[in-house]
């Protein structure tokens, strides 16, 4: 590969004579991702192969042998891969903070959600509750556990609707005909899915703010596009963009 800070950079090809950066990411920057793609071809020619989901889901991806140039997960995670190798040090750099929220239908009657009585009773009165992998996501995992705090897991299992991110599951939100469901997932996902609408965040007792890094990896087979791509991501000029879609700095 070839180039410069300012110039077209030149990708290894695929068969396809496509040039591609291959990103594993949590569903929370999927938005972002796609956003800004449109920019990273026009500056590099390279469209992305994104994968996107559970954070747990894609690190297992990668400690598995899935390729990647550019990994995107909680904070944690990124250190992490940083400390065993997979991520190269010094690349991890913070696109923002992500808080857990609560969502409904568009259009349809917004619940009282302000504390712990009236979130349990939003709860109690949805006919569905939607959200991530309670065991691989991270909104999934606190959900599951403000469910236990809350002392209603038992009698709303019948009712819990789980998929693999936050995105499938706003999605399954926005299409579930009839009913009263409700969701709750990081607010970038609500906010990227057309047919949902944010209630608000959880209660402050049951707050969740994840912060997102981004990381370039060590076995990358394009690094010099991922990190144009990370700089894209991460700067003064993607501020606002991040801001509309729920990363707070």
């Amino acid at each position: 590969m070839t180039g410069d800070c300012f110039g077209v950079l030149r990708t290894p090809r695929n068969d396809d004579d496509t040039m591609k950066l291959t990103i594993l990411s949590g569903g929370a920057a999927n938005g972002l991702v796609a956003a800004l793609s449109s920019q990273l071809k026009a500056e590099t020619g390279a469209d992305i192969d994104g994968s996107f989901g559970a954070v747990g889901a894609q690190r297992d991806k990668l400690l598995g042998g899935a390729s990647a140039d550019l990994l995107i997960l909680t904070s944690a995670l990124i250190a992490e891969l940083t400390k065993s190798g997979h991520v190269v040090a010094g690349s991890a750099a913070d696109l923002g903070t992500i808080t857990t929220g609560v969502a409904v239908r568009s259009g349809d009657p917004v619940p009282a959600i302000g504390d712990a009585d009236a979130l349990r009773a939003a709860l109690r009165a949805a006919d569905g509750i939607y959200f991530p992998d309670p065991k691989l996501a991270t909104a999934g995992i606190h959900f599951a556990k403000v469910l236990e705090r809350l002392g209603i897991a038992g009698e709303a299992a019948p009712r819990l609707r789980t998929f693999p991110n936050g995105q499938t599951a706003m999605a399954a939100l926005a299409v579930q005909q009839g009913g009263r469901p409700i969701g709750c997932t990081q607010i970038t996902e609500i906010l990227n899915t057309k047919g949902v609408a944010l209630v608000g965040n959880l209660p402050d007792e049951f707050a969740l703010a994840t912060v997102y890094t981004l990381g370039i990896c060590a076995k990358a087979q394009s690094p010099e596009v991922a990190r144009r791509f990370a700089a894209m991501l991460t700067g003064e000029g993607s501020r606002e963009l991040r801001r509309k879609l729920g990363f707070a700095s």
